[in-house]
């Protein structure tokens, strides 16, 4: 397998964000990147350095522009002009950003065309107040490997007079978009997407690699927003689970089955457990498309189905865990330890939560032996980390 690459900035960077102050997505932006890798690794130390040894974090030589997925919230300024932004940390308040230092420059030049076109077009801007107008939101997704470019139009109607006249502008001035989708989003959430959509050009999909493995990305998959450093993520997990090729490696929390299928061909067997039935879906779909032949994926609770493995008396060699931000919740954990598997490989964007669940692990008979910080979101305060999980022998 070959060697991630530990990637420390060669130079001091500076974040100049002009919109820092207002925005409060990125909170770390007064500080120099190498000021950043070291608050993040004090971080961590303090959690998790009781419980064992935190190596160095993996940082980015370039900490710009990673942001594969952009969103941008529509909204129009005094004059009544549209303009597209964020909002403002804790608001619906729309900061207007044009260029933003974490965000693919590819999108951030759509987003503004796609702005530029509205009053040409006679579009208005959706106004969640009045509940009139048509487009609310534009998200667009890039491919880091592939180049491949996903334009999602977030409109509250599926109404969208001339669209083929849009479509064509759009794609006269950036042709090297690949398909482009129009999301319905009636509700008055916070959620940016609506279930149904039509294709307005493209597949309706794209694609992209990560460890040498091409994925199928959809407007509502899951996907790493910085590729760069997932690969880095989950070469660290893999390397950290010591493989060797004859072990069967449980995926919980699998999603679309990203990194257990990157660990597929250092494993004799793969088995996913996901409870959401379009990720498992689209899990088989990515396995079938990269012919990994040696994984299985479920549509299941996965702490009620390692109780079942364990009843059967089937222990995986590896049990490799990446939850949300919320953690694991205890009856999952007390599965795993039913379960009781030789090694654990647990990856969480939340180390206050990853230390929580260590903590509990480590009560009920292992050790944890490594843990391994990432920097996936420069500029943030967010941090992943990798540890290494061991059964204590008796």
């Amino acid at each position: 397998m070959p060697e991630y690459t530990v990637s420390p900035p060669s130079r001091d960077i500076r974040f100049n964000c002009p919109v820092a102050a207002r925005c409060g997505g990125c909170q770390l932006t007064r500080l120099s990147y190498r000021e950043q890798l070291q608050w993040k690794q004090r971080r961590v130390q303090e959690l998790l350095g009781s419980l064992c040894p935190v190596e160095p974090i993996i940082g980015m030589e370039h900490p710009f522009h990673y942001r594969n997925k952009v969103h941008a919230v529509l909204a129009t300024d005094r004059r009544g002009d549209a303009v597209s932004g964020v909002y403002a940390a804790g608001t619906h308040r729309v900061v207007p950003v044009k260029r933003c230092l974490i965000e693919d420059t590819r999108a951030d030049r759509i987003i503004q065309t796609i702005v530029s076109l509205l009053k040409p077009f006679r579009l208005r801007v959706y106004n969640e107040y009045t509940h009139r107008g048509f487009l609310r939101h534009v998200v667009i997704r890039t491919g880091h490997h592939t180049g491949q470019i996903m334009v999602v139009l977030v409109a509250a109607s599926l109404e969208f007079p001339g669209r083929k006249a849009f479509v064509a502008a759009l794609l006269e001035k950036h042709p090297e978009i690949t398909t482009i989708v129009l999301n319905l989003n009636q509700r008055e959430t916070s959620m940016v997407l609506g279930k149904k959509e039509i294709i307005l050009y493209g597949e309706g999909f794209m694609e992209d690699e990560l460890c040498g493995k091409t994925f199928r990305i959809s407007p509502q998959s899951f996907y790493q927003v910085n590729a760069r450093q997932t690969e880095t993520l989950y070469r660290t997990a893999i390397d950290l689970a010591g493989l060797t090729g004859r072990e069967t490696l449980l995926d919980a929390y699998c999603g679309t089955g990203t990194i257990g299928l990157c660990a597929s061909d250092h494993i004799a067997r793969l088995i996913g457990v996901e409870l959401n039935a379009n990720a498992v879906k689209d899990a088989r779909e990515n396995a079938r498309r990269n012919q990994v032949r040696n994984a299985a994926f479920y549509c299941d609770d996965a702490g009620r189905f390692m109780v079942r493995m364990a009843k059967e008396g089937f222990v995986p060699d590896v049990v490799m865990m990446d939850p949300p931000r919320s953690g694991s919740d205890e009856p999952f954990l007390r599965s795993l330890l039913t379960l009781a598997p030789p090694r654990i490989v647990y990856v969480s964007c939340n180390p206050e939560t990853l230390a929580r669940d260590a903590a509990f692990l480590v009560k009920g008979g292992y050790q944890t032996i490594k843990a391994v910080p990432v920097d996936m979101f420069p500029g943030t305060e967010h941090v992943e980390c990798v540890v290494l999980i061991s059964r204590v022998e008796k």
